[in-house]
């Protein structure tokens, strides 16, 4: 049980950080929220999970950090939902720059990061 309190405390404060986020950062032309959030819930995962490896973690510190600041921080569904607008409206150059930025920025972010926290 004390593992789900971790995860349900970690994904309120990320959720929290997510709708902050979304305050902060505006675009009329592009997610730009989602884009940035998705990248640094990306870079901080791997920060996460590269110090849970070196430091030796609990399990419920690696769940409050990664499953649920990070789960609750990321929003990969409203990334979906907003590159399918992008392509709805026929935004191809938007959805692409944002589809494929996203991901492999993201990807390129949680290796950075997982590196940079085992060294």
């Amino acid at each position: 049980m004390t593992n789900v309190f971790m995860v349900f405390l970690g994904g309120g404060i990320g959720c929290a950080l997510r709708y902050g986020a979304g305050l902060v950062v505006t675009s009329a032309m592009f997610p730009l929220a989602t884009f940035v959030v998705n990248v640094i819930g990306s870079m901080a995962i791997g920060l996460f999970g590269g110090w849970a490896s070196r430091f030796g973690w609990s399990e419920g510190m690696r769940l409050l950090l990664t499953t649920g600041l990070c789960g609750g921080f990321t929003t990969f569904s409203t990334f979906s939902k907003e590159s399918l607008a992008l392509a709805e409206a026929g935004r191809w150059c938007a959805f692409a720059a944002y589809a494929i930025g996203s991901v492999t920025i993201g990807i390129a972010a949680v290796a950075l990061g997982y590196c940079a926290a085992r060294h």
